[in-house]
């Protein structure tokens, strides 16, 4: 059934039933490895469903809930209220940055989030 949410959620978006739209699209807002023709085809097509981290990104991408992506349940204000912690602590000048970060392309998005990493991984916590 998670093949058939997949679809529904492609087509509510405007996007073609094809594991090559799934492979662009889903790579260019991945920041581990990326997936194959192959993979995105076995996801279309019922064969495999993908880790929860990738699920995550596809959830994204289509703007529905990863839980009802993956088993087809809605879980209400689950998402919205994990968005609602996550920045609660950040001054005006941090949302400003996040906001800017969100409103880059999804490849742009993906490059400065590796600089941000590489940065980070380049420094010991204080």
């Amino acid at each position: 059934m998670f093949s058939e949410r997949l679809k529904e959620a492609m087509l509510n978006n405007g996007y073609e039933l094809r594991p090559i739209v799934i492979e662009r699209e889903f790579n260019q807002r991945y920041w581990g490895n990326s997936i194959s023709f192959q993979a995105a085809r076995r996801w279309l097509h019922g064969e495999a469903v993908p880790t929860q981290d990738r699920l995550q990104v596809l959830a994204e991408w289509l703007n529905v809930d990863p839980h009802w992506l993956r088993f087809g349940e809605k879980l209400s204000g689950s998402v919205q209220q994990q968005r609602k912690r996550w920045d609660a602590n950040m001054t005006p000048q941090e949302r400003q940055v996040v906001e800017t970060f969100m409103n880059l392309p999804p490849e742009k998005r993906k490059i400065v989030g590796e600089i941000v990493f590489a940065f980070a991984h380049s420094f010991p916590k204080a």
